[in-house]
């Protein structure tokens, strides 16, 4: 039984749902999406995303026509495997068809690029055994937020700062007090102007630090 949090970006709220591995995720269609598919090889219980992906997902898919195979969707910060602002980490980022034949994979390809669906669709040349595309907020690394925030990239700097012991009093996609206060005291032992705002300053300088440490004794489950 896995823990979904999803951002419904229509409402500006959190959802909390509980999905065994084999269901549909939130918002799915058709169960084109399972939590196990969307987890893929991360080893969390918990995950979270956007209700904004999940819909691009079910217009994507339809578009496509057919079944599509997932080998990366989901990962916690402190897992790693990708880039210190991968959106991998927000939840809105897929690498697929790693089963298909080049041809197949660039038809895919120039599908996702042209349906206008999805904010990024990977280049070829950065990822030529799979296909990339992603429902990003903003242009390149991630969005600031501050207090009064709710979202999927709360959840990550939520992840992030617990993971490194920084205390934001749980993992709920929504940017209180004691997130404001984890940020702060962040800021102030890295250098940083203290403002309790993650910026892209601030941004870049946590996740370099969370990025593929691994599970520690802090992380919230």
């Amino acid at each position: 039984m896995a823990k979904i949090l999803v951002y419904n970006n229509q409402a500006n709220r959190m959802e909390t749902y509980y999905r065994g591995l084999s269901e549909a995720m939130p918002y799915i269609t058709n169960r084109t999406l399972t939590v196990r598919e969307f987890r893929s090889n991360s080893n969390t219980n918990i995950v979270w995303t956007s209700r904004n992906t999940m819909n691009s997902w079910n217009r994507f898919r339809t578009l496509y026509g057919r079944s599509i195979y997932v080998g990366f969707a989901f990962k916690r910060p402190w897992e790693g495997g990708h880039a210190n602002q991968s959106q991998h980490y927000a939840g809105v980022a897929f690498d697929v068809g790693q089963n298909l034949s080049s041809a197949d994979r660039l038809a895919m390809r120039n599908l996702a690029a042209s349906s206008g669906i999805w904010r990024y669709v990977e280049p070829i040349n950065l990822t030529p055994r799979w296909v990339h595309f992603d429902d990003r907020t903003t242009a390149a690394g991630y969005p600031t937020v501050r207090y009064g925030s709710k979202g999927n990239y709360v959840c990550v700097a939520q992840d992030s700062l617990n993971a490194l012991g920084l205390a934001t009093g749980g993992l709920d996609g929504v940017f209180g007090t004691n997130t404001r206060n984890a940020v702060l005291t962040f800021q102030s032992r890295n250098g940083l102007s203290a403002d309790g705002i993650l910026g892209p300053n601030t941004w870049s300088r946590l996740m370099s630090q969370v990025n593929g440490i691994g599970k520690t004794g802090t992380v919230v489950n």
